[in-house]
């Protein structure tokens, strides 16, 4: 999930750009502005969900580590 997130947004932030381009060189008219809009919005939230993403994975990370200190050492039989 977290893959695609990230993917999700630099294929969005790709757009960004070529509509940027798109608008310095006069190629597009208003409806560019408004999709170019539209996208920085799509990448702001991406940006949002990609940081809740990192918050989850660092909290699952903290519990493994706990789960794995506090466990009792394995039991090595003879």
């Amino acid at each position: 999930p977290v893959t695609a997130i990230v993917f999700n947004g630099m294929q969005k932030v790709a757009r960004i750009k070529l509509e940027e381009t798109r608008l310095r060189a006069g190629v597009s008219g208003e409806s560019s502005a408004l999709e170019l809009a539209s996208l920085r919005e799509e990448v702001g939230e991406l940006r949002r969900e990609l940081s809740e993403v990192q918050e989850r994975l660092d909290f699952t990370e903290r519990l493994l580590t706990r789960a794995k200190e506090e466990a009792p050492p394995p039991h090595r039989g003879a």
